[in-house]
């Protein structure tokens, strides 16, 4: 059974349409990434899974649930940390905690909860003097309140510092290992790329691509680059270096050789290079970041949309 099932679904405010015919599945038991620029939709695709507001059109199942017919029901299922959340600042950290198991009518130790997100030192100081790091973990405590099948995560990782960062990322590994599924939507793409099993990349309210981060190299030129030092680069250098079994693109970036590779080894080619073209004096291997490879799509996207 698939964490969250999306089929067709279309999201409009008046004249806008904030989501167009998105259709996506999240496996039980992954951690998945939602990207996209700001307006992309994504907001608006976890309202819905929500049951916040109602789509123009379209299905959402969540866990096996119809995410409107049922939405009470879901919520109470899975775990949700928003973004933009506010935290009582005269309550201590353990009050927090008591308050949500009163709410869902659950017994568990709070300071169990504390602990998993590492804070259980601070239960007993008021919020209101909590790091936003500190913060950030425990709204997280609270969203694993009822030890929920599917955490939703938006912008876990906004205004940490890098500390907090690793720390969430660990927490979000840990919490998976433990048989949740995670959905988390983000900005920060190194958050993403460091504990993400799959990534979606939505523009516009549209689905761009849907892949590993591995996937999504090797869907595009950007996986693997060479830059290659040599002693005199001319266009008949380049056209000669395209020729080679194995290079897609070759072009002249800061006064070094870049070269593109595809279906064939790195050094096959750069001993072609070196035997066939140009002597090679040094060469660094350069693997895209999730950054690049999402500026690359979104960009495409909104080529083809123009």
């Amino acid at each position: 059974m698939a964490a969250i099932e999306i089929d067709g679904l279309t999201k409009q405010f008046g004249d806008v349409v904030a989501v167009n015919d998105l259709n996506l599945r999240i496996k039980e038991g992954e951690i998945f990434g939602f990207l996209g620029p700001n307006g992309a939709g994504k907001s608006t695709t976890i309202d819905i899974l929500l049951d916040f507001i109602r789509p123009t059109s379209g299905a959402v199942r969540v866990l096996g649930h119809d995410a409107q017919r049922e939405g009470e029901f879901v919520r109470r299922q899975i775990g949700v940390l928003p973004d933009g959340y506010q935290v009582y600042n005269r309550l201590t950290g353990r009050q927090h905690l008591e308050f949500v198991l009163e709410m869902k009518d659950v017994n568990e130790d709070p300071d169990a909860l504390l602990e998993r997100v590492r804070i259980a030192d601070a239960a007993d100081r008021k919020a209101g003097g909590y790091s936003k790091g500190m913060r950030q973990r425990l709204m997280l405590a609270m969203a694993l309140v009822g030890d929920p099948n599917l955490l939703v995560l938006d912008e876990p990782s906004t205004g940490l510092d890098p500390n907090g960062a690793r720390e969430m990322r660990e927490i979000i590994r840990e919490e998976n290992q433990r048989g949740t599924t995670i959905f988390f939507s983000s900005h920060v793409m190194e958050q993403v790329e460091a504990v993400c099993d799959r990534v979606a990349i939505i523009d516009r309210g549209e689905l761009v691509t849907v892949n590993s981060i591995d996937g999504l190299r090797d869907a595009t030129e950007t996986g693997e680059v060479l830059y290659v030092d040599v002693a005199e680069l001319n266009n008949m250098s380049i056209e000669e270096v395209t020729r080679i079994d194995g290079v897609r693109t070759a072009s002249i970036d800061d006064g070094r050789l870049r070269v593109t590779v595809a279906d064939a080894s790195k050094f096959v080619v750069l001993n072609a290079i070196n035997a066939n073209v140009i002597p090679v004096q040094d060469f660094s291997v350069v693997e895209s970041s999730l950054e690049d490879l999402f500026v690359r799509y979104t960009n495409h996207a909104q080529e083809v949309q123009i």
